[in-house]
């Protein structure tokens, strides 16, 4: 309702505005304005103060934001091997753009001014300048050419696995669907097992094929446990619509397509608790519940329930807007120690897909049974009426 008001007011204002252009241009009838559309030396000289004008605008907008809105951008440690490659490659980028973008804006709004038109002034006109184009045009090549390959290097390096590095990692796949994700689990064989969106029933949810020899120690999990110093391949899939699975503070991302399968590889190098004791992020967690203590304040004030304290966790995400709930499509990772991760594992393996389909059927034909238990036990108790008023008869 607020923004509707909002919108209804600026849309009132913005009529105002044109009704008191129109009675301006009426009480100029009769004077002598010049209409031509020609402008004229006044006319360039505000034109050339207004683009220095603007040319402050834009940095000191950007000044800013860099000094007020710095901190927001993730600017933690990379929590993956490949991770800092990546943070390179970006800052690199940034400074270019930067660099660029202060110098060209600069030069844009200093020829506008510098150059406006003058009494008596006339442009120097010529067709080409090989020259000039070729400086424009060999320095822009040049540095993409550069950061291009940099960035092809960066990739291959981050996607290529061998084979000894493959035969040692984990396997773990992520599934994606509207709006969740669920992980799983190769088991004590390291090979998932074949899954399809055709054997989805009851609670095989991920669709594995049952019959699969590989599938039998397969199980999921709704958070992913990974362990550090470990090279994890994730095999991805989607259920339903594109999504993609952003692990931030990993660096990592990749598209889930429906009908395929994509792979992503990494090697995690930070726990989720030594992350948690880094001061950046202990200083970023304390200033999260500061807002949250006082937030809480105000709704404990109108009786409803105060926030949680906040808790550094990794996250997987999905950066694709998939739906109406997109923004609740997350999974908690945990980067846990070699000998956590064997812990978990080994409280978590028993509690394989296949265990679960058969604990269900057998749920099912136990409540069947009851059920016709219940309709016997009921037809008897009827019967017994029945007979009981023919022998008051």
């Amino acid at each position: 309702m607020t923004t509707l008001l909002v919108l209804i007011v600026v849309v009132l204002l913005a009529v105002a505005l044109w009704q008191l252009t129109k009675i301006f241009d009426l009480t100029q009838v009769g004077a002598n304005v010049d209409d031509t559309g020609v402008a004229n030396d006044n006319d360039n000289k505000v034109n050339g103060y207004l683009m220095f004008a603007f040319l402050c605008f834009i940095y000191i907008t950007t000044i800013f934001c860099l000094v007020n809105y710095g901190h927001f951008p993730l600017m933690s440690d990379a929590a993956s091997e490949h991770g800092p490659e990546v943070d390179n490659l970006m800052m690199i980028s940034m400074v270019l753009i930067f660099f660029v973008q202060t110098i060209t804006q600069a030069l844009l709004h200093y020829f506008a001014y510098k150059y406006s038109g003058k009494p008596g002034q006339k442009a120097l006109y010529f067709s080409d300048s090989n020259k000039l184009e070729f400086i424009w045009s060999i320095i822009p090549a040049v540095v993409l050419a550069v950061l291009i390959l940099y960035g092809l290097y960066a990739w291959t390096n981050i996607m290529f696995v061998d084979e000894k590095d493959e035969k040692d990692a984990i396997v773990i796949e992520l599934y994606a669907q509207q709006f969740k994700w669920d992980a799983r689990y190769s088991g004590e064989d390291g090979v998932l097992g074949k899954a399809n969106v055709r054997y989805i029933e009851g609670v095989n949810t991920l669709g594995v094929d049952l019959s699969d020899p590989n599938a039998q120690d397969d199980f999921t999990s709704s958070e992913l446990h990974i362990p550090k110093g470990k090279r994890v391949i994730f095999k991805m899939r989607s259920q339903d619509v594109l999504h993609s699975a952003y692990m931030p503070h990993f660096r990592a991302q990749m598209n889930c397509v429906p009908g395929m399968v994509t792979n992503f590889s990494f090697i995690p190098s930070i726990t989720t608790a030594e992350m948690r004791d880094k001061p950046a992020m202990v200083e970023k967690v304390a200033t999260i519940n500061a807002i949250r203590t006082k937030k809480s304040a105000d709704l404990v004030a109108k009786g409803q329930a105060p926030l949680d304290p906040y808790t550094f966790d990794y996250l997987l995400l999905c950066n694709k807007i998939c739906g109406a709930s997109h923004y609740n499509m997350q999974m908690k990772i945990v980067v846990d120690t070699p000998e956590e991760y064997k812990a978990w594992l080994k409280e978590n393996a028993p509690k394989t897909i296949v265990q679960a389909v058969k604990n269900a059927a057998t749920e099912a034909k136990e409540s069947e049974a009851s059920n016709q238990s219940k309709d016997t036990s009921s037809t008897k108790s009827k019967d017994t009426t029945v007979v009981a008023q023919a022998e008051m008869k």
